[in-house]
C-alpha cells in the first residue's frame, strides 16, 4: 500500500495545479512536461486519461455536462487552443504553451521507441490508422505500436476494440473519434480497459498519414490555424461561432482561477 500511496504522490508532484477557464480545468504544461507525465502515468501503472482542450470545447462542455465532467475528473488537460492562453493571461497566470495532439503525437512517438513504451492506435477511417503506424515507425525506428483498429464509439463495437486492446497490452491508447465522443468514450471504459494512458487525439492521425493537411507552420506560429480550418473545412463554420461566444464569456468574468478543481 505504502508503495501504491508513492507512486501516485510522485505522478501528482509532476502536474501543477489546473487553471480553471468556464469551470475547465487547463494544466500549466510544456510539451517536456506532458512527456515527463506520461512516464510518470506508465510507471505508477493505474489507468489514466489524458484530455485536449480548446476554445471550442470548452464552449462544448458548457452545453454537455457528460463532457464538462469528463474534462473535470480527466488527469491530465493539455492546453491545446491560443484562446486558452489569452484567458489565463486574463487572470493574471500563464499557460506556457498550446500542447496539442497533432504534435504531441509524434513527440509521444519519439518517446515510446526510446523508452519501449507500448501504442495503440483506435479510430479514424478504415486504414488510416495503419498508414498512421507505418509512417510513425518508419520516424521512429524501434517504436512499437502493438495494434491498431478503426472501430467506432458505438457501444456495439467495444467487445472487439475491447478484445484486441486487451491482448495487445499497450502502454498508450490514442483515440481518433473526435471530440467529445472519443473522451466520453474513453471514460467510460478506462477502467475495463486498463491502459496506462489513454489520451483523444481528434484529427491527428489523418494529419500524419496525410489525409489532411495541417496548416502551414507559419500560420501555426501565427496562432492562426483556426483560420486554416475554416478555409479548408468550411462546414466547420458553425463550430467557429464559439471562438467569439468563449471571448465574450471570458471577457465577461466567466473565467477564474483555482488552486485546485
Amino acid at each position: 500500500m505504502s508503495e501504491v500511496r508513492g507512486q501516485r504522490s510522485e505522478v501528482g508532484d509532476r502536474i501543477p495545479p489546473p487553471v480553471i477557464i468556464l469551470g475547465v480545468p487547463v494544466h500549466p504544461v510544456t510539451f517536456e512536461g506532458f512527456l515527463d507525465v506520461v512516464a510518470a502515468f506508465i510507471a505508477a501503472g493505474a489507468p489514466r486519461q489524458i484530455c485536449t482542450a480548446n476554445p471550442e470545447f470548452v464552449m462544448t462542455a458548457q452545453r454537455q455536462p457528460e463532457f464538462m465532467r469528463v474534462l473535470q475528473e480527466a488527469d491530465l488537460v493539455l492546453p491545446d487552443g491560443v484562446g486558452l492562453l489569452w484567458a489565463a493571461r486574463r487572470q493574471g497566470v500563464e499557460l506556457p504553451e498550446r500542447v496539442t495532439g497533432s504534435d504531441g503525437i509524434d513527440l509521444l512517438a519519439e518517446r515510446a521507441a526510446r523508452e519501449g513504451w507500448r501504442m495503440f492506435l483506435l479510430g479514424a477511417m478504415p486504414g488510416v490508422a495503419e498508414k498512421t503506424a507505418a509512417i510513425l515507425r518508419a520516424r521512429y525506428p524501434g517504436l512499437n505500436v502493438a495494434g491498431t483498429f478503426p472501430g467506432s464509439p458505438r457501444d456495439g463495437d467495444y467487445p472487439e476494440i475491447a478484445r484486441r486492446i486487451k491482448a495487445a497490452r499497450p502502454d498508450i491508447l490514442l483515440v481518433a473519434y473526435g471530440a467529445p465522443q472519443q473522451d466520453v468514450w474513453i471514460a467510460r471504459h478506462k477502467e475495463d480497459l486498463a491502459v496506462p494512458v489513454s489520451m483523444g487525439v481528434g484529427g491527428a492521425f489523418d494529419f500524419v498519414a496525410g489525409v489532411q493537411r495541417r496548416a502551414p507552420r507559419l500560420l501555426i506560429r501565427m496562432n492562426l490555424e483556426w483560420l486554416w480550418r475554416l478555409v479548408t473545412q468550411p462546414w466547420r463554420w458553425r463550430r467557429q461561432l464559439d471562438l467569439p461566444r468563449f471571448a465574450w464569456r471570458v471577457v465577461r468574468g466567466g473565467a477564474k482561477m483555482e488552486d485546485g478543481r
